[in-house]
């Protein structure tokens, strides 16, 4: 087992990583009747998509010698209607300024982080707009 999930009511939750005992409370967004005080489920989507993109981008570095220290991830759901759900996830990569890679090094750690297993487990119909900026 992964994790347990405990429903606290209010539209709230408390997930546990079994393997860390560490924890994540989600809540409701506001737009479907939750406070907004905690990730809603479908902001961990969109962040696990993050997480692992530069999770696999930097296993695949430390191959390459390259250190990606400092890079941010910006990331932005889109929900839309009928049925609800995520319509298109923005995601804005920014590498540290000081990083001097050539092309080849630049596209194998792009392809490796657009290809992480997150991404592959999307659904097709969600639109995916992934920015590198070097």
């Amino acid at each position: 087992m992964t994790s347990q999930i405990i429903y606290n009511g209010d539209l709230r939750t408390t997930a546990t990583h079994l393997q860390s005992g560490t924890g994540i409370e989600t809540d409701a967004p506001t737009d479907n009747q939750g406070k907004g005080e905690r990730f809603s489920p479908t902001d961990l989507v969109v962040t696990a998509l993050g997480t692992c993109m530069i999770t696999t981008m930097a296993i695949k570095a430390r191959t390459m010698d390259i250190k990606l220290d400092g890079t941010r991830l910006d990331v932005t759901k889109i929900m839309v209607s009928d049925p609800r759900r995520i319509g298109k996830i923005i995601v804005q990569v920014f590498l540290p300024s000081d990083l001097n890679l050539d092309d080849k090094q630049k596209e194998i750690l792009e392809r490796t982080g657009r290809y992480c297993p997150v991404e592959r487990t999307l659904h097709p119909d969600v639109e995916l707009d992934i920015t590198f900026n070097w």
